[in-house]
């Protein structure tokens, strides 16, 4: 199994940037292929990204397409989401979370086996 801690959320105001980090523990980091989900106030839990095993394959939400980054370094065990250009709709709790298999770019949540607690960003306008 593995655990884990997001890190790096905040306030910032509309049109500003922010990175999130999610740091891995336990099993290989590389047997898992990784997402970042959000779930605002009376929302479901979305899919905003995700990436393959190596990092090669990334998808985005159609909402973040263009302003959000994806990525992973294996070596520090370290998931990334580089958000810029912020708008008042992203404004949500923001979630890691791993899975061990399957199609990594079919978006489901159902599919991923481990989640982090969450790290809150808001957008102010």
């Amino acid at each position: 199994q593995v655990q884990l801690v997001e890190s790096g959320g905040g306030l910032v105001q509309a049109g500003g940037s922010l990175r999130l980090s999610c740091a891995a523990s336990g099993r290989s980091f590389t047997d898992y292929a990784m997402g970042w989900f959000r779930q605002g106030p009376g929302r479901e839990r979305d899919l905003v990204a995700a990436i393959s095993w190596t990092g090669g394959g990334t998808l985005y939400a159609d909402s973040v397409k263009g302003r959000f980054t994806i990525s992973r370094d294996n070596a520090k065990s370290t998931l990334y989401l580089q958000m810029n250009s912020l708008k008042p709709e992203d404004k949500a709790v923001y979630f890691c979370a791993a899975r061990r298999a399957g199609s990594w770019w079919d978006g489901l949540r159902d599919n991923y086996d481990y989640w982090g607690q969450g790290t809150q960003v808001t957008v102010s306008s």
